[in-house]
């Protein structure tokens, strides 16, 4: 059946930012007293909304181990670093371009805060194609994995959330289509695919593939 819409995550998946978050969060974790690496950010915090960081690093370094303001400034110190460093995830433009010219809405879904997914899309030449159909953490009750952000992607696109397809990369991200009742494209890149399937999702290893598995052509 025809998808009705395509409703994507952002980071990993058209931006190509999940290294720079997982090296900034391990930076400022480490900083506070809890000594990670990058890869250790990106297994514990991957996916999540930004919130849900404070409660895990207090859980082990005691109630008082995080200023009131780490949020604050981690998502501002992100934002300076977004500015320089974002790159499109390979192949995610050109299927962004294939789907539309199919006539196929896009919307696009992100655990980020407002302000980060408004700078991602404008430096990736997205702002315009997503306006209005663009949704952040700031937009919902409750963040990835619960399906409220994706629920309200396909409303923007007039569409019945059974018909959508999602495109994620993140075990929470496609928690959060399948608990929408969508379909979910789990793309494999840094997520391993045996817990994208794990989670719902139906794996695939390359961006180019996506038009052909959403029925609109062999591409790549």
């Amino acid at each position: 059946m025809r998808p009705a819409a395509i409703l994507f995550d952002c980071d990993g998946v058209l931006a190509d930012t999940e290294a720079l978050h997982d090296r900034i969060i391990a930076e400022e974790v480490t900083a506070l007293g809890w000594d990670i690496t990058a890869e250790d950010a990106a297994r514990r915090f991957r996916g999540q909304a930004w919130e849900a960081i404070q409660p895990v690093i207090e859980a082990r370094l005691g109630p008082d181990s995080v200023p009131p303001d780490f949020v604050r400034n981690l998502i501002a110190r992100v934002l300076r670093a977004l500015e320089e460093e974002v790159d499109p995830v390979p192949g995610a433009l050109a299927a962004i371009a294939a789907i539309r010219a199919a006539g196929l809405p896009v919307a696009v879904a992100s655990n980020s805060s407002r302000a980060e997914l408004s700078t991602k899309l404008r430096r990736l030449g997205l702002a315009e194609i997503f306006r209005g159909r663009a949704f952040s953490v700031n937009d919902v009750e409750r963040p990835k994995p619960a399906p409220d952000m994706y629920r309200l992607a396909a409303q923007a696109c007039g569409a019945d959330p059974h018909h959508c397809v999602v495109v994620e990369d993140s075990v929470a991200g496609a928690r959060a289509g399948r608990a929408a009742g969508c379909r979910v494209l789990g793309f494999a890149h840094a997520t391993p695919a045996e817990a994208l399937a794990a989670a719902g999702a139906e794996p695939f290893a390359r961006m180019e593939e996506l038009p052909r598995l959403l029925g609109l052509g062999a591409k790549g």
